[in-house]
């Protein structure tokens, strides 16, 4: 997306409201008159650390000179201690590759690819990269993209990323714009959630192990509150921790066994993280820790801070 202007973004941050909320609840003990015992009261689901107290740490910038308007991050499932980047949209075809302190170990191209308005960056089956061209502001465009790239092995000191298979994606109910791709990397379940000024965020369902030309599912909405605008999203490599951000906020779920990603956002329980995003700047960037107990995220801008979030000690 653009940049926002000043006064935009500090609206979005004033008129946040970051609260947290416990991920289900239990039943008071029922009272008797006999001398049976009471019944024990049913244990509330754990909320994810995420929800808890978190301590924000600069782990470095980036230094790529060229990674001025970051909007996509994720980490490695394959190489340790890197993560994946690329630009929002203005930008050519390309990823970054960084270390966790923000420093650059190369600049690939993307043959195959476009970048009409790359959004966010998933890991898919077999840690493949997963590129979401899928931000449309004017909500114009006949269909999105998502671009899957073999994660090239550093080691080797690539110059370029194999060439990508395009999905072609089309909403059944019209153009959205979206900036939030989520993936599952065990069944190639693609979710995408709309980016939208009301706060009620569509979600929306494919696989990447369907045909190259599908149109989406939606499965349905989630509240984020009025400015609550979906920047980036992301899941733990156990499938067990979702989370979505916006410019102030972070949402997470705990998702079931079984259960999709999609439905997990749409009908999971859901907590807030006690975290203001907003002092970032303009973050639309977001990548969960292997285990989901901590995250990395960036915002637009020169040399960008490379911050950390873990539970406080």
């Amino acid at each position: 997306m653009p940049s926002l202007r000043a006064p935009q973004l500090a609206a979005l941050v004033v008129g946040a409201t970051v609260a947290v909320a416990a991920c289900g609840g239990g039943d008071a003990p029922a009272t008797t008159t006999t001398a049976t015992r009471p019944a024990a009261a049913k244990p509330a689901p754990a909320v994810p650390v995420l929800c808890g107290p978190l301590r924000a740490r600069v782990a470095g910038r980036v230094d790529a000179p060229e990674a001025t308007e970051l909007s996509g991050l994720a980490r490695s499932a394959t190489q340790p201690g890197v993560l994946w980047a690329h630009n929002d949209s203005g930008d050519r075809a390309r990823v970054f590759a960084l270390r966790t302190d923000g420093s650059l170990i190369a600049s690939l191209d993307v043959p195959g690819a476009e970048a009409t308005d790359w959004e966010d960056i998933a890991i898919g089956p077999g840690g493949d990269l997963l590129l979401g061209d899928i931000g449309d502001n004017d909500a114009e465009r006949a269909d999105v993209s998502v671009y899957r790239v073999p994660e090239p092995k550093l080691a080797a000191k690539p110059s370029a990323t194999a060439p990508a298979t395009r999905y072609t994606l089309t909403y059944p109910d019209g153009a959205q714009n979206a900036e939030t791709l989520i993936a599952d990397p065990r069944t190639g379940e693609i979710v995408i959630v709309t980016k939208a000024f009301s706060g009620r965020s569509g979600v929306y369902a494919a696989s990447v192990r369907g045909a190259t030309t599908q149109t989406l599912r939606r499965v349905g909405t989630i509240e984020l509150g009025l400015g609550g605008l979906a920047t980036a999203g992301d899941v733990s490599t156990d499938g067990r921790i979702v989370a979505v951000r916006t410019y102030t906020a972070l949402s997470v779920w705990k998702r079931r066994p079984g259960v999709s990603l999609a439905r997990t956002i749409v009908d999971g329980d859901r907590c807030t993280g006690q975290v203001a995003l907003g002092r970032e700047g303009q973050g639309e960037a977001l990548a969960l820790a292997a285990d989901g107990r901590s995250f990395f995220t960036a915002p637009e801008g020169a040399a960008p801070e490379l911050r950390r979030y873990a539970p406080r000690k």
